[in-house]
């Protein structure tokens, strides 16, 4: 008998640990303060405290490989998650991490997407995508992008949409998002595959030109702007993609009952007017949707860093 209790509780699904979970603080990772990644790892903790029982702690931690590989070699308890998103994987496949993204994460749940704005500076003279296809490939070269970090989705939105429509536009890498802004205000870069909330100000002043949005669905968020898809590039879509994730192999009672949770907040009036205001449109699911996802568009970009010749470390 006493052998059959001890392999119940070395169960995941009926481990002791499981079932009292949580009776200490959780602490959720995210990078600094004010980005994506933040903003939503603060949404869930001012509201989990009520269901689990207990608070959930924001802890930022500088760029985006310490946050992950802190709780990657966490223990898999349930106590460290990680707010991020599909950059965890597509940053891997171009540099060496000190994580694997896909064996040493398990995901908890799909927060949220976010399409990105097809912007370029009033001094470029198009006003679709059809008109900036037909300039790129007019003038090969000539024309230049700005990204905020090699590997990241805005990256790998404008790599996705050269292989696909076969123009040469040249790649201005930039360490940070306020820089990048800074260079296309001023014209130094003539397009960028923006984060909504940093192109949205200064499309309405006039100083930027929004031309599309990213989605392959036409956004809530922009329901003025067509969608690169249904302008000029058939197929086309490349989104961020945010999520919660936990250390690999917690139990599986854990991880679903922080999705729930956090389903929970993101069903709430006030979340989805938070993430709204903020550019982003609420998802939630499953933890097995959100994994599905993950993997995919991991697979996906994995094809396009190729394509491109883009160095990996």
């Amino acid at each position: 008998m006493a052998a059959v209790f001890i392999s119940l509780a070395m169960t995941p699904g009926v481990s002791v640990l499981a079932q009292e979970y949580p009776i200490k603080p959780v602490r959720i990772y995210a990078n600094q303060p004010g980005g994506s990644f933040d903003f939503l790892a603060r949404i869930f903790a001012q509201g989990t405290t009520g269901f689990l029982g207990q608070p959930l702690i924001v802890d930022n931690r500088p760029g985006n490989i310490i946050p992950a590989e802190i709780v990657a070699k966490a223990l898999p308890d349930g106590y460290s998650l990680l707010s991020h998103g599909v950059a965890l994987a597509t940053g891997a496949l171009v540099q060496k991490m000190p994580y694997d993204p896909l064996t040493d994460f398990a995901a908890v749940a799909w927060t949220a997407s976010a399409p990105l704005v097809v912007t370029v500076h009033p001094s470029v003279p198009v006003k679709s995508i059809r008109d900036l296809i037909a300039l790129a490939k007019a003038r090969p070269g000539a024309l230049n992008y700005a990204s905020t970090a090699t590997g990241s989705t805005p990256h790998l939105a404008a790599e996705l949409f050269k292989h696909m429509t076969g123009t040469k536009i040249t790649h201005i890498p930039y360490k940070g998002a306020g820089a990048a802004m800074v260079d296309i205000i001023s014209g130094q870069v003539q397009l960028i595959f923006a984060v909504p909330n940093a192109v949205v100000e200064h499309v309405k002043t006039g100083r930027l030109r929004a031309l599309a949005v990213s989605s392959a669905e036409p956004s809530v968020l922009f329901p003025s702007l067509p969608t690169v898809a249904a302008t000029g590039v058939p197929g086309y879509e490349s989104v961020g993609i945010y999520g919660i994730f936990t250390t690999a192999k917690t139990p599986d009672t854990i991880v679903r009952r922080l999705n729930r949770e956090i389903v929970r907040i993101l069903n709430t009036d006030d979340a989805k007017k938070r993430m709204l205001g903020s550019a982003m449109e609420p998802v939630g699911g499953t933890p097995e949707q959100f994994d599905a996802k993950f993997r995919s568009e991991s697979a996906r970009m994995d094809k396009v860093i190729k394509a491109s010749g883009m160095r990996i470390e």
